[in-house]
């Protein structure tokens, strides 16, 4: 090429418009004529699957508004109230769903029925494990785990005993609300997530008519467990309808573990409750620390009760459980 011709070249404007800075355009043209069918299928069981987990969001909010009629304070109780059960709810019930839902999703891949029943009623009897003394435990230990989370400045004795009250009637529920966590993605792994967002809807309505029949039975205590029961009765149906869909749940075993982790878990209340009225005449007073050390033992020697009962009991999932914790140490402090 001649060099007049390059110099030409080399000299003719650019057809792209530089600007400083960036900014985003938006062409959906093309979106949904890439998207492969898997990706659509996901899309479309994601807005059932999302109800179906929205019922203890839902019927909280539904607590709440009637709540506002009870008088000052109630609506703050409950919230602080549920605000303690988030922790067993994320540790013992959306962590546990969260594992099992991977293998749930391999055995229904290839269509392996007795896989996912396997995993379901190990991942069921893991919760139970957890959650059966974790009820206990805030049930007999809510006045003092309230006190020392919350009385201080213009959170009175007062207030600590109805957030305790509160506490204690949302804890009937707390198995209720982590089996839903497991159940319900369990659906939506084998390809139903029509079935969770029925069962929730109805749920929420019944919940929006035992809460009317209750605050004005119990008060404010009676939306709390209005949305506990709520939780219970929303778990039941899931796994009710999951056992019939998998023929079966391994039941026998379930039930014998419950049985075994409630014994363990009323010894471990009962051990709870003697240490705390002990800690009260030795050490007391209002202080942080002097607070924090009565409960610490308490829950310690609870704890250690546990423990011990399980072992005489053979409970061998709580052994799974404590190489879980040991094992999430472990690697916690090796990145530290």
């Amino acid at each position: 090429m001649p060099d007049a011709d390059v110099h030409q070249l080399t000299r003719r404007p650019c057809p792209l418009k530089v600007a400083e800075g960036f900014g985003y355009l938006f062409r959906t043209g093309w979106l949904f004529a890439s998207l492969s069918f898997a990706i659509v299928y996901v899309l479309l069981l994601m807005g059932p699957g999302t109800i179906g987990l929205a019922a203890t969001q839902v019927n909280l909010f539904v607590s709440t508004v009637l709540a506002t009629s009870q008088g000052t304070g109630a609506a703050s109780w409950l919230t602080y109230a549920f605000r303690l059960m988030y922790l067993p709810i994320g540790l013992f019930g959306v962590s546990i769903g969260t594992a099992v839902l991977p293998a749930v999703s391999r055995h229904a891949a290839v269509s392996d029925a007795a896989g996912i029943r396997r995993t379901l009623s190990r991942g069921l009897a893991l919760m139970l494990i957890l959650n059966v003394p974790a009820t206990m435990g805030l049930i007999v230990l809510a006045a003092p785990i309230v006190e020392l989370l919350f009385e201080r400045g213009q959170f009175l004795p007062a207030d600590t005993a109805a957030t305790a009250a509160a506490v204690r009637f949302y804890a009937v529920g707390l198995v209720g609300y982590s089996a839903v966590r497991i159940a319900s993605p369990t659906f939506y792994a084998i390809g139903d997530s029509r079935t969770p967002a029925i069962v929730s809807a109805s749920v929420i309505l019944v919940n929006v008519l035992v809460s009317l029949a209750l605050v004005h039975a119990m008060g404010f205590a009676g939306l709390a467990l209005a949305t506990s029961l709520a939780a219970v009765a929303n778990a039941a149906i899931l796994l009710w309808l999951l056992r019939a869909r998998l023929d079966g749940l391994d039941g026998r075993r379930l039930l014998i573990t419950l049985a075994k982790v409630t014994a363990a878990a009323g010894v471990m209340a009962a051990t709870a409750v003697a240490i705390q009225h002990t800690m009260d005449r030795v050490a007391p007073g209002a202080h942080l620390g002097v607070r924090a050390l009565r409960l610490t033992a308490s829950i310690g020697g609870g704890v250690a009760a546990l423990a011990g009962v399980a072992k005489i009991l053979h409970l061998e999932e709580l052994e799974d459980v404590s190489a879980l914790v040991v094992g999430r140490v472990r690697k916690l402090l090796d990145r530290g």
